[in-house]
């Protein structure tokens, strides 16, 4: 990230006044430290030097290759401390997998699925390397990936808020009024009267001083549409780590799993704990001392569990699954709705019953910080001065176990079933263990009216409407003394006790289609939820005000009105503004003033429209 920053503060300073009073022993500084720099986890290690460095998720491989390709570009002729290597071969060696992410963003999604966190990591370097390249391949490039990235973002914006699942967040960030992206929002998109937060937000400065790239009025009018409706998108690959182990397992796209070209791939998707790619990432953390640092300390624990043998490593980790590999960011189909006052998100049936470090299932949003969501919590309730105290996976970081769930416009149900407990592995039991309850982050303060009636909890911000009911009846925790609460002074928490596994609906409105908000929880609440729970898990049946009869289940199918709805297989995205089929290479939106196409095959970009 720094080095990132420095390629601006370079950048600006040549051949400004700046150069007035920017100290020439600093520059050098900098551009020393370009040069020491190690830009890619197989390059060489040397022997005194531990590499602490987060080389493989999603976000940190393309801000690696822009600080390399820009610094190599800086600097052409000087020799690079780490690999010998001139600055001009570094640059060389970084544009082709710079080409080759953008153009897997464009068939695969985003492997972070709608990360308010980490998509302003991935558009911090598209707009540094648009902004500061001078090879036209990569320009057009960055700009591409910034259409994609602002594509996933409009998709899901309401009230300037990127209202959406995501694959990795944090509690401090999700808990709080102001998501990390909010100003990025407001900036681009300008749907929310809460004023910037007043820090030094990368991505809203990048945009503020980019004059290469400005976002097509499409992208703008799907975000401040008023009644945007549906969107349903496909992100990843998926790939099962419960699959029986084989010698050889075949891996998707070509992308073998044995092949160590492959391997930043495979991690960038969080693998570094399913069985298929336990050979060649022990020969890799073996070779570059992967092991050494602290990042990778939970994997290296497995690793020795099992003596370092990696058949009994894949075995192990295989067996134990739905613990294991709470990094995989496996394939995701994502579901939202919207209108002008409310929406409702979800990542539909995902990882059902097994732990994810960083995931965000669900989410009903009025307003900024104005939100409603369920979580099943590993650890108990954090303690500090803010919610960075939360463990990953912890109270409100992510889920022991994700939830089944499903949604239909404005109708949602979770059904949450951990497919482990203390018996399954007592030693993984020890160190991820998990609460005996389910729990909803209902932040009174931030709502007008908030109503609570046995298993039913409505809430109300201006004109949007939620409403949450548990199957096991829930109350208010106060948090204790020494809990982080951001500021609220009411309760915020809703536990329903007695068990992990539970049955969640929610349905949103607003005034425009329900009425009043009594009219609303009258309507909910008249027709109570039908749950069975026996041995093999829940049925759950509702007369939903808005979607009529639903059913749903932990195998049943997801039925509204009588018919089946789709679960899985989505298009890469599917809107209003058009629709673009998975693995395509071609993009096609339109808005009634605005247009926008894109062509990754043979790169182009055509945007119409003021």
């Amino acid at each position: 990230f720094s080095l990132m920053y420095l390629h601006w503060l370079l950048a600006l300073a040549d051949g400004s006044s700046a150069m007035t009073t920017l100290d020439p022993a600093v520059i050098d500084a900098i551009e020393q430290r370009m040069v020491d720099n190690r830009y890619q986890w197989n390059d060489p290690l040397p022997d005194d030097r531990v590499d602490d460095q987060w080389f493989w998720s999603e976000n940190h491989l393309i801000i690696g290759l822009v600080n390399e390709y820009l610094a190599g570009s800086r600097m052409p002729k000087r020799t690079f401390t780490v690999t010998g290597l001139t600055g001009a071969e570094h640059a060389k060696r970084s544009k082709g997998p710079i080409l080759e992410w953008v153009r897997e963003r464009a068939r695969f999604g985003f492997f972070e699925w709608h990360s308010h966190v980490y998509m302003k990591k991935n558009l911090a370097p598209l707009l540094t390397l648009a902004e500061f390249s001078d090879d036209p391949d990569l320009v057009l490039a960055a700009t591409m990936g910034l259409d994609l990235c602002l594509l996933d973002m409009a998709s899901f914006c309401h009230a300037g808020v990127y209202a959406a699942s995501r694959g990795r967040t944090y509690a401090k960030d999700k808990l709080a009024e102001q998501e990390p992206i909010a100003d990025a929002f407001k900036l681009l998109f300008d749907d929310t009267e809460l004023d910037y937060s007043g820090g030094a937000d990368s991505v809203a400065t990048y945009f503020a001083g980019s004059s290469r790239y400005r976002p097509p009025q499409v992208l703008l009018d799907m975000a401040t549409a008023p009644q945007p409706g549906v969107v349903r998108e496909r992100h990843g690959i998926f790939v099962d780590g419960s699959a029986p182990v084989v010698d050889q397992p075949k891996a998707p796209f070509g992308r073998d799993f044995e092949d160590p070209e492959n391997l930043g791939f495979w991690w960038s998707q969080g693998m570094l704990g399913t069985w298929q790619m336990t050979r060649e990432s022990l020969a890799a953390a073996k070779e570059f001392r992967l092991f050494e640092t602290a990042a990778l300390g939970q994997v290296k624990a497995i690793v020795d569990l099992n003596g370092g043998d990696a058949d009994k490593v894949r075995e192990f980790v295989q067996a134990n699954n739905a613990i294991v590999n709470f990094g995989h960011l496996r394939e995701a189909n994502t579901y939202g709705w919207r209108s002008d006052a409310v929406s409702l998100a979800t990542v539909v049936d995902h990882r059902f019953g097994e732990m994810r470090d960083q995931i965000h299932t669900w989410q009903a949003t009025v307003a900024p910080g104005a939100v409603v969501f369920t979580t099943h919590p590993r650890t108990s309730a954090p303690e500090g001065e803010d919610w960075s105290d939360d463990g990953k996976p912890g109270y409100w970081t992510g889920e022991a176990s994700v939830p089944r769930s499903a949604q239909h416009e404005r109708t949602g149900i979770h059904i949450y079933q951990p497919k482990w407990d203390a018996s399954t592995n007592q030693l993984l039991w020890s160190v991820f263990g998990y609460q005996d309850f389910t729990h909803a982050y209902v932040p009174q303060d931030r709502f007008d009216q908030v109503v609570q009636a046995g298993h039913w909890t409505f809430a109300r911000k201006d004109d949007g409407y939620i409403a949450l009911w548990s199957w096991r009846e829930p109350s208010w925790r106060t948090a204790k003394a020494g809990e982080p609460t951001d500021g609220q002074t009411q309760p915020f928490e809703l536990v329903a006790p007695g068990g992990p596994d539970n049955v969640w609906i929610v349905e949103v409105g607003d005034a425009a289609d329900a009425g009043s908000f009594e009219e609303f929880r009258t309507a909910v609440s008249a027709s109570p939820p039908v749950v069975e729970r026996d041995a093999e898990g829940f049925s759950v049946a509702w007369d939903s005000p808005s979607s009529g009869e639903v059913s749903f289940g932990s195998t049943a199918p997801f039925v509204v009105g009588g018919k089946e709805q789709e679960l899985g297989d989505f298009p890469r995205h599917e809107s209003t503004w058009g629709t673009i089929d998975r693995l395509a290479t071609a993009f096609s939106l339109r808005s009634d003033g605005a247009s926008l196409k894109l062509d990754f095959d043979d790169p182009s970009r055509s945007v119409g429209g003021a």
